[in-house]
C-alpha cells in the first residue's frame, strides 16, 4: 500500500456524449456517373419548385447549423468542379444542388473520453484565485472515427470545477495546405515509413531544397507518365498514393474568432486521419524567450496502422498539423514536457506497448534514441504501463501522472516523480493505484477503465479529467502534497 492514505475526490461533473451535436460534411453517394444522374433529376425540376424545396430543406437544418446557405454553396462550387457543370443556374438551384450532396455526422454520440486539461491562452475576466481551462476530449461517433472537441470551464477559488455547457451548433475550420516542404526532412521520413524504392528516389532527386504541393504533384504526374510500361505499374501508382498522403499530412486549419470554443471540432481529413484521431495529449510549452505555445500529440489511424502525429496551436484558433519524425517514432502514446530541460525538448512514450520510454531532441518533430524509464512492478499495473498526460512541473520534481493495466484488462491511474534537473532519475512512484474504476464506471464501450491524457495542478491542488471506461467524462481532485507524502 502507499505509504500514506490519498483522499482522492470525485465530483459530481460527468460529460457524456451528446448526438445532437453533429457536423454538416459532405456527401458522395457513389461513382461520377451516379452524381451526375442525381444532378439531371435536379435540374428537371421546375424553377417554380426550387424555392419551395430548398426553403423546406433550409428550414430543417439552420437551426443545427450556422450559415446554413454558405455550407450548401460550397459544396455545389465542389460538384461544379468534379462534373464540369457549366450552364448559368439560378443561386437557389445551386443551393438546392448542393443540399442533396451533404449529410449530417454525429461527431460525439458514441464517446466522449480521453481528455486533456489546460489553462486557457485567456485568463481575463475572473474573480481572484479563480482560472479558465481548456478541456480537450476524444469524441466518437459513427463507425468509431475520433475527432478532437473542446469544452472550457472554471476552477474557482474554492477548488470548485464548473464545465460550460457546450453549444449545439460545431463546425469544422478551413483547412490551409501547407506552403512549403524541406526535401531532406520528406526524404528521411519516407525512408522511415519504408517508402523508399527506385521509383520514389528519382521523384525526390527532381525536387528542389524546398518544394510546394502543387510542385510535387507535377513531378509525380510527370515520371508516372514518362515511366509508362506496364511492368511494376501498380507498385509506382501506388507508392506516387503513398507520397502524397505523406505530404498532405501536414497542414493548417483556421477557426474564426467568432466560433465559441465549444462549436470547433478537428475532424479527420487526411487518409492516415481517416479512422480517428486519438488521445491527444495537451501541453502549454514554455519557450526560450518565455512564449507559449499548445502543443498537442496525438494517434492518427487510418484503420490499420496508428501514425504520431503531432498539433501546435498558440490561439486555438489557429493548428498546424505535422507528422513526428525520427526512428523512435512508433506505437502511440506520446507526451511532450512542458519546456525543454537542459536545452533539448524531452518527451515520454511507448515504443513496445508495455514499457514508460524517455527521450530528448533538438527538434520538437523528430525523435530517436529513446531509453526505458519505467517498468511494471506492481500487480494492478504488471500488463503494461504508460502516461496519462505531460510531465507536471513541482518543487519537489517532475510529476507523471501513469496508466497500469493489470488483472481483467484493468486500468488504474498511478504516479510517479522524476528529478527536475535529471529525468532519467526516478525518485518517487505509487505503489498503488491514485485512481481505479469504481462499481459505476466498471460500464462502458471498454470496461473497467480510467484514462487520463493530462491533468492541471493550480493552487496546490490537482485537477484530474479521466475518461470512464471509453464513453464518459468525470473529474477527481486531490492535494499534491498528500501524492507527494504516499510515494516511495
Amino acid at each position: 500500500m502507499n505509504a500514506i492514505p490519498i483522499r482522492v475526490k470525485r465530483t459530481e461533473t460527468v460529460l457524456r456524449p451528446d448526438p445532437a451535436r453533429v457536423l454538416l460534411r459532405p456527401f458522395t453517394p457513389g461513382d461520377l456517373p451516379r452524381l451526375q444522374r442525381i444532378v439531371t433529376g435536379i435540374m428537371a425540376v421546375p424553377e417554380s419548385d426550387v424555392g419551395p424545396l430548398l426553403d423546406a430543406v433550409s428550414s430543417k437544418f439552420s437551426a443545427r447549423h450556422q450559415q446554413i446557405s454558405k455550407l450548401f454553396k460550397k459544396r455545389f462550387e465542389q460538384l461544379r468542379e468534379m462534373l464540369s457543370i457549366g450552364q448559368e443556374l439560378s443561386a437557389q438551384r445551386q443551393l438546392l444542388i448542393g443540399s442533396y450532396f451533404v449529410s449530417e455526422f454525429a461527431v460525439e454520440s458514441a464517446a466522449l473520453f480521453n481528455p486533456s486539461m489546460i489553462a486557457d491562452p485567456d485568463q481575463q475576466g475572473l474573480p481572484a484565485g479563480a482560472l479558465r481551462f481548456v478541456l480537450s476530449l476524444r469524441a466518437t461517433g459513427d463507425g468509431s472515427i475520433s475527432s478532437i472537441v473542446f469544452r472550457t470551464g472554471i476552477i474557482h477559488a474554492d477548488h470548485r470545477i464548473e464545465v460550460m455547457a457546450a453549444t449545439e451548433c460545431i463546425v469544422e475550420p478551413n483547412q490551409i495546405p501547407d506552403v512549403a516542404y524541406q526535401k531532406a526532412g520528406f526524404d528521411r521520413r519516407l525512408l522511415q515509413l519504408g517508402l523508399t524504392n527506385e521509383w520514389t528516389r528519382r521523384v525526390v532527386q527532381k525536387l528542389g531544397d524546398s518544394f510546394t504541393m502543387p510542385e510535387l504533384e507535377s513531378i509525380i504526374e510527370s515520371e508516372l507518365k514518362e515511366d509508362s510500361t506496364p511492368e511494376g505499374k501498380r507498385e509506382r501508382e501506388d507508392s506516387a498514393r503513398r507520397i502524397l498522403m505523406l505530404a498532405k499530412s501536414r497542414y493548417s486549419v483556421q477557426f474564426l474568432p467568432e466560433q465559441g470554443l465549444s462549436e470547433r471540432v478537428i475532424f479527420p481529413v487526411t487518409t492516415w486521419q481517416r479512422n480517428g484521431i486519438e488521445d491527444a495529449r495537451f501541453v502549454r510549452f514554455r519557450n526560450d524567450d518565455g512564449t507559449y505555445m499548445y502543443y498537442a500529440t496525438f494517434t492518427a489511424f487510418d484503420g490499420q496502422l496508428g501514425m504520431p502525429q503531432v498539433l501546435e496551436t498558440s490561439d486555438f484558433l489557429h493548428f498546424r498539423f505535422a507528422t513526428l519524425n525520427g526512428p523512435a517514432v512508433q506505437n502511440k502514446g506520446m507526451a511532450l514536457f512542458p519546456k525543454k530541460i537542459n536545452g533539448l525538448y524531452a518527451m515520454l512514450s511507448r515504443q513496445d506497448s508495455e514499457n514508460i520510454y524517455l527521450m530528448f531532441a533538438d527538434n520538437v518533430h523528430f525523435w530517436k534514441e529513446p531509453k526505458i524509464l519505467l517498468k511494471p512492478a506492481f500487480p494492478w499495473e504488471l500488463v503494461q504501463i504508460g502516461n496519462c498526460g505531460s510531465p507536471i512541473e513541482t518543487k519537489a520534481g517532475w510529476l507523471v501522472l501513469s496508466h497500469g493495466v493489470g488483472p481483467g484488462r484493468e486500468y488504474c491511474i498511478g504516479a510517479f516523480l522524476l528529478d527536475l534537473e535529471n529525468p532519467t532519475k526516478v525518485i518517487g512512484r505509487l505503489a498503488e493505484p491514485l485512481l481505479k474504476p469504481i462499481e459505476s464506471e466498471w460500464e462502458g464501450n471498454v470496461p473497467n477503465v480510467v484514462y487520463s491524457c493530462g491533468a492541471l495542478l493550480h493552487d496546490g491542488e490537482l485537477f484530474i479529467p479521466y475518461g470512464v471506461s471509453d464513453y464518459a467524462t468525470r473529474f477527481a481532485t486531490v492535494m499534491l502534497d498528500e501524492v507527494l507524502a504516499a510515494m516511495r
